[in-house]
């Protein structure tokens, strides 16, 4: 079983210029973008909405995304990405981190992930639990 841990940067239409410019200046490498027209029942005006993206900075990754709302809460800008390849395993993390927090997107399978969730603890620092696909 793995874990890690991997900085998650959400941004108001930004994602796409963010990936350039870490491209240019911290010589990062794109692992993959997935848009918001690769999901199902997607808005027509969120369709260039980059959902989310990898990419590697030296030994370390960095994933990004567009939130189609016009304004990011304060405190949801970067948020820490739980990967795991455990299902249970995320459920029990998810559940740990939700006692005496909040959750802000409960953990359920998705188009992307057989176990996917976001959760702000009782320090309030926002997770996003995701499980890899076996």
């Amino acid at each position: 079983m793995t874990l890690s841990l991997t900085p998650y940067v959400t941004l108001a239409g930004q994602a796409r210029e963010a990936i350039q410019f870490y491209e240019k200046v911290l010589e990062a490498k794109v692992l993959g973008i997935m848009t918001y027209a690769d999901m199902p029942g997607t808005p027509a005006e969120m369709k260039d909405l980059i959902a989310n993206a990898a990419i590697q900075v030296g030994e370390s990754s960095l994933m990004l995304s567009d939130t189609p709302e016009p304004s990011i809460q304060e405190g949801k800008k970067v948020t820490i990405c739980i990967t795991s390849d455990d299902a249970e395993k995320s459920k029990r993390i998810f559940a740990d981190l939700a006692e005496g927090g909040h959750i802000n997107m409960p953990l359920e399978e998705t188009s992307f992930s057989p176990a996917f969730g976001d959760v702000t603890d009782k320090f309030g620092v926002t997770f996003q639990i995701y499980t890899e696909s076996k």
